[in-house]
């Protein structure tokens, strides 16, 4: 079977009367519409892993991620559509919840796994399925070369100059192939990472494994709410607000942080007047089933 999925990834405009006083325009690439559950960040990263899995006759995935993971689900539904087995080491205690549902329902079987364990993701793999010439080990998030590879073809998708470019980040590998392609295309675009995590400056060594060359670019490391899968009343409003408006649907985890940092710096006249910027939209909306409680 041929591994590709046929890319619908438009660019909207976000109209806001608080970019219209700053002179600014700002776009949206919806990242979020390539696929209903492979959607986003997580099919560029899966992209070239599976690729990979084929190439080397590996018919079983086995991949890493906490209970609410994106990438979990990304994976059980990557790997029911191109033919795989999937196995998911699930970091904590076992529970129950609507994501591992889904990736049950998928057909990835689940190894719930304690936090100590779930460290150490080599030895884990290797304890279960060093023996099994089948299996293939991908990183949590799809952290790898392979997974810069495939965000980087998101640059190769725009067709319209964007002095700026948002995008938020967990492991660095989404951000670190934008940068790549930004640098590929011979782009002056600023990129911007927003640190989905507490104290994200480690992320700057996450970004800097996957670049092909040395790069300058922003991080943001105060819009994490409290750390990762973290919030509070400010993001959650901002969200309501967001989605009410503009009918875009987007999550506390990571585009609701990127998306509150892009209009916060707007309202402090971070960005000159005339700028043209372009905020990705990496998917991952069903990170909305491990947070409907914070929405009453």
């Amino acid at each position: 079977m041929h591994i590709n999925l046929e890319i619908y990834s438009p660019i909207h405009q976000i109209k806001n009367k608080l970019f219209d006083e700053k002179g600014i325009e700002v776009f949206i690439k919806r990242d979020d519409l390539i696929h209903p559950i492979i959607s986003g960040n997580k099919w560029r990263k899966l992209k070239y892993l599976l690729q990979r899995a084929q190439a080397e006759n590996k018919n079983q995935l086995v991949t890493f991620g906490g209970a609410y993971s994106n990438h979990l689900l990304a994976t059980a539904a990557a790997a029911a559509k191109f033919g795989f087995k999937a196995t998911g080491f699930v970091r904590g205690e076992e529970v129950t919840n609507d994501t591992l549902f889904l990736c049950r329902l998928h057909g990835m079987n689940l190894i719930f796994t304690d936090r100590e364990s779930y460290r150490d993701k080599p030895a884990l793999f290797d304890k279960y399925f060093g023996d099994d010439a089948d299996a293939i080990f991908i990183d949590e998030g799809g952290a790898s070369a392979e997974g810069a590879k495939g965000c980087s073809e998101l640059v190769d998708e725009l067709t319209e100059p964007y002095d700026h470019v948002f995008c938020a980040c967990g492991t660095g590998t989404t951000a670190a192939g934008i940068i790549n392609g930004i640098q590929r295309n011979q782009l002056s675009t600023q990129f911007h990472a927003i640190p989905v995590l507490k104290n994200g400056d480690f992320i700057k060594n996450e970004i800097d494994k996957f670049l092909t060359a040395p790069a300058d670019y922003h991080l943001h490391t105060s819009y994490h709410f409290g750390g990762y899968g973290k919030t509070d009343e400010r993001l959650i409003n901002f969200i309501k607000q967001f989605v009410a408006e503009t009918g875009i649907l987007i999550e506390p985890v990571y585009t609701g942080k990127m998306l509150y940092a892009l209009f916060d710096l707007a309202a402090a006249d971070y960005f000159k007047r005339g700028s043209r910027i372009l905020a990705i939209h990496s998917g991952g909306i069903w990170g909305l089933l491990g947070m409907k409680d914070k929405f009453r």
